[in-house]
């Protein structure tokens, strides 16, 4: 069966809560258990690894057994498909910001003529 990557839609829907970036954040430094991961956080294991089952059926964690401990780690690939969209908007504004730069200059240069 092919590797699935996830929709930029689920991509954006995992990140939108802030324990499921700090999660993705902690774990760009590395694998981490679940308990190691769900320490910093105020609630109960059952709502903290919700949060993890999100981020793994978004794609962006991958988990495994280490004798008692399940270990997650962190697919950076996952996060191509929001990096393509984010960037492919960036150029969008980017070239309308300098359209309308160019724009404004012209006009600034017509209107010292008219003075």
């Amino acid at each position: 069966m092919p590797k699935q990557y996830p929709t930029v839609e689920s991509t954006f829907t995992a990140l939108a809560d802030p324990t499921r970036r700090a999660v993705v954040q902690a774990l760009s430094l590395g694998p981490a258990t679940v308990s190691h991961l769900a320490a910093p956080f105020d609630m109960a294991l059952p709502s903290f690894t919700q949060h993890l089952g999100v981020l793994e059926k978004a794609g962006l964690i991958v988990s495994h057994r280490e004798g008692r401990a399940r270990v997650c780690s962190l697919n950076p690939e996952a996060l191509l498909a929001a990096e393509e969209w984010l960037a492919g908007h960036r150029r969008q504004w980017e070239a309308r910001l300098d359209r309308l730069e160019a724009h404004l200059a012209t006009t600034r240069k017509g209107e010292e003529k008219d003075d």
